[in-house]
């Protein structure tokens, strides 16, 4: 594959704005022949009143995106580079739940979404750290997750998996065990739509194949 193209700059690295080891394995399965590098951010989660699900997971990733950015253009090495900002929610009956504070929020949440289906929104976006065009999108997926017994909640909890992890259970985990189905794409629910990512690199000339 040939140069790609950021502006009138050829873009020579991808910038991964997050600390997710699991969004880290999933850029890297795509084997993109663009180094790929990690630029973790400290960034504002906080959300205003009203909006929406699609909303607040595309503006916060567009926030971590641009403050790697930021960051990029304070550093003395500043290679022209498209950097990926990603966020992930879970949305049960409008209520948004991101990571639990604690093993007790852990549990709460876990007892809400048993035996139901909720939705997981993840934001993607990418902001060339030079010029170019920004790109932010979304999508949503609906999971049923299987009633529990409050032994298997706490049992869960204690593994340690939930307390990272936005719905306090993560997929590609244990938490595989307790999810009865899922409707659309499962690397959304992992925290990074690898079709969607695909697609929107796509914009920018950067070809998975």
């Amino acid at each position: 594959m040939g140069h790609t193209q950021l502006g009138n700059e050829p873009i020579s690295r991808i910038v991964l704005a997050s600390s997710s080891p699991r969004r880290k394995e999933l850029v890297a399965s795509l084997g993109l022949s663009l180094p790929v590098y990690i630029l973790s951010t400290d960034t504002d989660e906080s959300i205003e009143l009203g909006w929406k699900p699609d909303y607040i997971v595309e503006q916060l990733s567009l926030r971590k995106a641009s403050a790697a950015v930021h960051m990029l253009q304070n550093d003395s090495d500043n290679q022209p580079s498209l950097v990926i900002g990603a966020d992930t929610i879970v949305v049960l009956d409008g209520d948004v739940l991101g990571k639990p504070k604690d093993e007790a929020d852990a549990k709460q949440m876990l007892q809400r979404l048993q035996g139901r289906s909720h939705e997981v929104y993840t934001g993607v976006a990418c902001v060339p750290s030079l010029n170019g065009e920004t790109v932010v999108l979304h999508r949503m997926t609906r999971v049923w997750m299987k009633p529990l017994s409050e032994g298997q909640i706490e049992n869960y909890v204690a593994s340690g998996e939930p307390m990272d992890k936005a719905g306090s259970y993560g997929i590609q985990g244990l938490g595989a065990t307790i999810v009865e189905r899922i409707d659309g794409c499962y690397f959304n629910v992992v925290g990074l739509p690898l079709s969607l990512l695909s697609d929107m690199l796509a914009r920018y000339d950067i070809a998975v194949f």
